[in-house]
């Protein structure tokens, strides 16, 4: 997994649209965090890396740990969108399994990226309080994504919703492990952590998922996985 190359910093003073600005500080206090660490982060650092000043970043953000948060909750929705764009690029007749593992592939896709910005917020004990619930948030935020998919699965379109989200939870704890795991083991590829994951959860899923013969649905997940408001 690559390390992320440090945001480059423009010319202190210069003026941009404050959701730009918001966006680049949150980008480089990514890679600062990921770079030292929450603790021996400051805002000083940060500031001095977009070239603006301290003050800018505390009435954004409010605080060291409101921007932390600020960070996760940007990953949140980064993450979601690389999983909806996954299934949005898969053609609609693509089968099942093809389907489940684009969003899969998603995932680790999406941590290579972030490889230090996610070997940190495994360290429960380097962050604020605060931030653990946030990255809580982007547990159930991926668990309800997935439970959407699999409800408009045909086959799984009968079952129960608390089943649904029992799946998606034990998917989503599959992808978190494999993705820990793989944090000390830079030779599995994303390729073989969603190879390893699909091999130990789709067999009983995709199991459920399938033809319904009152419906004479084919046996695709492309269309339907898309969830709500995406």
């Amino acid at each position: 997994m690559e390390t992320p190359a440090p945001a480059t910093a423009p010319t202190r003073g210069a003026r941009m649209p404050r959701a730009q600005r918001e966006e680049q500080i949150l980008a480089v206090a990514e890679a600062v965090f990921a770079e030292r660490g929450y603790q021996a982060t400051t805002m000083e650092e940060v500031a001095d890396r977009v070239g603006v000043t301290k003050p800018l970043i505390y009435g954004y953000f409010g605080s060291k740990d409101g921007l932390l948060s600020a960070c996760v909750d940007r990953a949140r929705a980064q993450l979601r969108e690389a999983t909806v764009s996954a299934w949005d690029a898969m053609p609609g007749d693509a089968p099942l399994e093809a389907v489940f593992e684009s969003g899969i592939r998603a995932f680790f896709d999406f941590i290579d990226e972030h490889a230090s910005a996610f070997a940190l917020i495994q360290q429960e004990g380097a962050v604020a309080a605060s931030t653990s619930r946030d990255i809580e948030r982007i547990r159930t935020q991926q668990s309800a994504v997935v439970a959407e998919a699999l409800g408009r699965v045909p086959g799984l379109t009968a079952l129960p919703a608390g089943l649904l989200e029992g799946y998606a939870e034990v998917v989503i704890g599959a992808c978190e492990r494999v993705a820990v795991w793989r944090l000390g083991r830079p030779e599995v590829t994303a390729g073989d952590a969603t190879a390893l994951v699909m091999a130990g959860v789709w067999h009983g899923i995709g199991s459920l998922a399938v033809n319904d013969p009152a419906a004479g649905e084919p046996r695709s997940l492309a269309g339907r996985v898309r969830p709500a408001g995406s």
